[in-house]
């Protein structure tokens, strides 16, 4: 038996030496792993030195793993991040492209309508000196009515022009008919033959057309490019469900566990992943696409018929021709007022020279002819703004369909499309073989990645959707030539949190002005709206007599 002492012992050795050495094959160094979990700011004392055994592992595959416990729930909060930073990175370009052109379109509109009011200023203090500055605030008001259209919306321009020119007509009525006497009752029977004589021809009626609809086309286009804004930034906060998060962990890190760090997710993988997480995102696209091709026909209109330089530049040629029209038909417009409104009574005769000598017109009107007029503003011109942003529009288009394919193309997220055997499939390096499923909550169903709840829409989303929705109504209003009703969009109705206490057409404006100067209403507005209210309450009592009797007989 000694004889076979020393080949035993050498047999035994070699046996231990391999299974020392299958063992070490199989505890692999973990170094490059806890090389890169050290860099992301995490502890090395969470990173074994080598595999491990993975029975505690959640959602990693199990096995011989680098991962231990506290490893894989950073990881998952790791994922959850770089899954919203990728996100926001892709939508915070688009929303830079639109709050950038609505503050470019808000300044030049702004400022179109500062030129505009001092050209008419400048023209009218030469054309007719001290008359034109005792009557200023007739002209300020226009400016400060069509300003408050355009920053708070709520203005009737036909109504506001259609008074404009009925005062107009009270003023210039005074001027050429000095020698008499006028009360205001008399002046306000004045304004009501307005429409019928045409003291202004046809200037009234063309510059009503065009200032409406030049108006509603540009303020609607702006707030078009604010909601969009708006849009973008609110949908571009992701919060991951956690289904999502399990998966985005399986997909980003997991590898890590296995030590395949420089093997990136199967494209298709991702894309499986991405339209399971943004599902909800998915289901903004049709509104969207409809949104965006109503801006682009807003943009062609002011383009064309509605180009709101082309009406605000010439406004004070135009009025101007139209008080040269009054003044050439003063007598047969005086003589058909007096005949309607009845004579009038003559001044005393001391008083009927001074008032003549105070107030009497040019014989004629002097054409105004400045050196520059104003053609932009704000450094641009309105077809410049429009041509940029109707290239931006268009690549906008199907943003929200794209936006999982996207985030996989980015280096970060996925192996390229073309490397489908050298990627990392969810549980392996190795190619993924499922089908990519379609975008959109309905189409998660059969998602094999991420479970998604398809009967559980995101309110967000929705509100979203419906801000889109009565916007591209408003543009196609605005297309058409019609005015818009403006309910502007808020931060409660498009925005985050729950219990905002306001439904989208009641909350108040997002549309960023600064609307303090017109806040409130004037005498004559409340008065009006009193009035209002009054005639309306025997109406309302009737109604209610009747549904009363209605109810009582079916009582019966």
């Amino acid at each position: 038996m000694a004889r076979f002492g020393l080949p035993t012992l050498l047999c035994t050795l070699a046996v231990l030496g391999v299974a020392l050495l299958a063992a070490e094959l199989k505890s692999k160094s973990c170094s490059e792993v806890r090389r890169l979990y050290v860099a992301k700011g995490f502890n090395k004392n969470d990173a074994p030195l080598h595999e491990i055994n993975g029975d505690h592992l959640k959602i990693c595959p199990q096995g011989y793993t680098c991962c231990s416990e506290e490893m894989e729930e950073k990881y998952s909060l790791q994922s959850k991040d770089d899954f919203k930073s990728v996100v926001t990175e892709q939508c915070n370009h688009l929303q830079a492209v639109f709050a950038s052109r609505y503050k470019k379109f808000d300044e030049f509109f702004k400022e179109l309508l500062e030129n505009a009011e001092k050209s008419l200023n400048d023209m009218f203090v030469k054309t007719y000196g001290r008359l034109y500055m005792q009557n200023s605030e007739l002209f300020k008001d226009l400016f400060v009515e069509l300003k408050r259209y355009y920053v708070v919306g709520n203005v009737n321009l036909e109504e506001m022009l259609n008074d404009f020119w009925a005062r107009l007509l009270e003023r210039m009525f005074r001027l050429v008919n000095s020698q008499y006497y006028f009360t205001d009752e008399y002046l306000e029977c004045v304004s009501k033959y307005t429409e019928q004589l045409k003291p202004f021809g046809d200037v009234p009626r063309k510059l009503k057309l065009q200032v409406t609809r030049a108006f509603v086309a540009a303020r609607t286009f702006a707030q078009g490019l604010a909601v969009a804004r708006d849009v973008v930034s609110k949908v571009s906060v992701v919060n991951p469900t956690p289904q999502c998060t399990h998966a985005l962990l399986k997909m980003i890190y997991c590898s890590h566990c296995r030590g395949l760090v420089t093997v990136k997710p199967c494209y298709n993988y991702c894309s499986n992943i991405m339209r399971g997480c943004l599902a909800n995102q998915g289901d903004l696209d049709f509104e969207w696409n409809n949104f965006i091709d109503a801006m682009l026909m807003v943009a062609e209109r002011l383009e064309g018929p509605f180009n709101i330089e082309s009406v605000m530049d010439p406004i004070d040629v135009k009025i101007s021709d139209a008080i040269m029209n009054m003044q050439e038909n003063s007598v047969q417009v005086s003589q058909k007022v007096f005949q309607g409104c009845g004579p009038p009574k003559p001044l005393p005769a001391g008083r009927i020279s001074r008032s003549i000598s105070e107030s009497a017109f040019s014989a004629r009107f002097r054409p105004y002819h400045p050196e520059e007029r104003p053609t932009t503003a704000a450094g641009t011109s309105l077809d410049r703004l429009v041509t940029d942003v109707k290239e931006k529009l268009k690549q906008a288009k199907k943003f929200w369909s794209s936006l999982p394919s996207n985030v996989c193309n980015d280096e970060r997220m996925a192996a390229g499309n073309g490397n489908e055997d050298d990627c990392w499939n969810g549980k392996a390096k190795s190619r993924y073989l499922f089908a990519v499923t379609g975008n959109g909550l309905a189409n998660q169903g059969n998602n094999p990645e991420v479970q998604v709840d398809t009967d559980k829409p995101d309110i967000l989303i929705l509100r979203q959707i419906m801000a889109l929705r009565v916007m591209t109504s408003k543009m196609k209003n605005a297309y058409n030539g019609n005015d818009v009703d403006f309910f502007d969009i808020s931060d409660e109705s498009s925005g985050e949190g729950s219990g905002s206490g306001c439904e989208y057409q009641q909350c108040p404006s997002e549309f960023e002005y600064n609307a303090t100067d017109h806040a409130g209403k004037s005498a004559n507005d409340k008065a009006d709206s009193a009035g209002t209210h009054a005639a309306a309450q025997p109406y309302l009592l009737t109604v209610f007599c009747i549904l009363f009797l209605v109810m009582q007989r079916e009582w019966r």
